[in-house]
This record gives structure tokens, C-alpha cells and sequence, in this order.
């Protein structure tokens, strides 16, 4: 760089220096968009069935993530907004159930399930290799091999 950039260089990074504050203190105005939806995500609207609350458009959603964007803004944790909304409107509005009660079954079953399959997949596979090995032992058997008869043929004439 040459001496007489050096100026130019100093003036222009004073120059974006306050809009680096001014970015900064924006940013600290409470949680973002994204801390948000991050909470939002794990929870259903109310209201609307099966919509996660963070892409939800109804006004009822929107004051909902209000209340989110408030209780992150004072510290509470997703746990703690989580057992609010829960409080507020029942375990229905969690994305993810609580392992409790019947509930245990979405976890426990589809395992289960995939797991059973796998091994009637498996039973069949087997039973049907045995059952290929098995037939292809009795046509083996009932062919005639044209040396094996002619073998034969000579030891009987021997004997007469």
C-alpha cells in the first residue's frame, strides 16, 4: 500500500465505524427472529391444527411469538416457555410429546415395528433360499445322469 492510500485508507474505516455500532446496538434490542422461531418451531398453534407456531399466519400466532420474543427478552430458557405454553393450553401444543403416560408408545413402537419387520423380511429370505436349496437337491436326484445309466447298464449285465 502506498503512503498515499494511507489516509484515504484511515478515513473511510472512521466512516464505517459508526455504522458498526449502530448495527451493534441494534442486535442487542432483545432476541432475534431466529431465537425465536427456534422456540416457535417446537410448538403447534392452537388454533390451527398441525401448523408449527413459527410459520403459523394467524394473529393469534403472531401475539404468541410476541410472548416468546417477551419471556427470551427476560431470560427465560426454551424449557421454561415450553411449560408455559404447555401450562397454558395443554401438552397438545409440543411438537416433540412428553414421554409420559401413553405417549411412551410413539417412541417405543415404530422401533419396535421396524425392527419386526426386519425380521420377517429376514424369515422369508431364509424360508425361501431352504426352500430353492431343497428343490434344486430333488431335481438333482430324478435326472437321470447319462454315465451314471450306463454304469449301471454294465454291472447289471456282469451279473447275468
Amino acid at each position: 500500500m502506498h503512503a498515499t492510500c494511507l489516509p484515504q485508507v484511515v478515513f473511510i474505516l472512521l466512516l464505517m465505524l459508526p455504522a458498526g455500532v449502530l448495527v451493534t446496538a441494534a442486535q442487542d434490542g432483545g432476541p432475534s427472529d431466529d431465537e425465536v422461531n427456534a422456540v416457535a418451531h417446537q410448538l403447534y398453534c392452537p388454533v390451527c391444527e398441525n401448523v408449527p407456531l413459527d410459520v403459523c399466519p394467524t394473529q393469534a400466532c403472531e401475539q404468541w411469538r410476541a410472548t416468546i420474543r417477551e419471556k427470551l427478552a427476560s431470560g427465560w430458557d426454551e424449557a421454561q416457555i415450553k411449560g408455559y405454553f404447555v401450562e397454558q393450553y395443554g401438552a397438545r401444543v409440543l411438537a416433540t410429546p412428553p414421554a409420559t403416560g401413553l405417549n411412551w408408545l410413539v417412541y417405543v413402537l415404530p422401533p419396535l415395528a421396524l425392527v419386526f419387520g426386519a425380521f420377517l423380511v429376514f424369515r422369508a429370505v431364509r424360508t425361501w433360499q431352504v426352500e430353492a436349496v431343497q428343490q434344486a437337491r430333488v431335481e438333482t436326484s430324478t435326472e437321470v445322469d447319462p454315465y451314471i445309466a450306463r454304469m449301471e447298464e454294465e454291472l447289471r449285465r456282469r451279473e447275468e
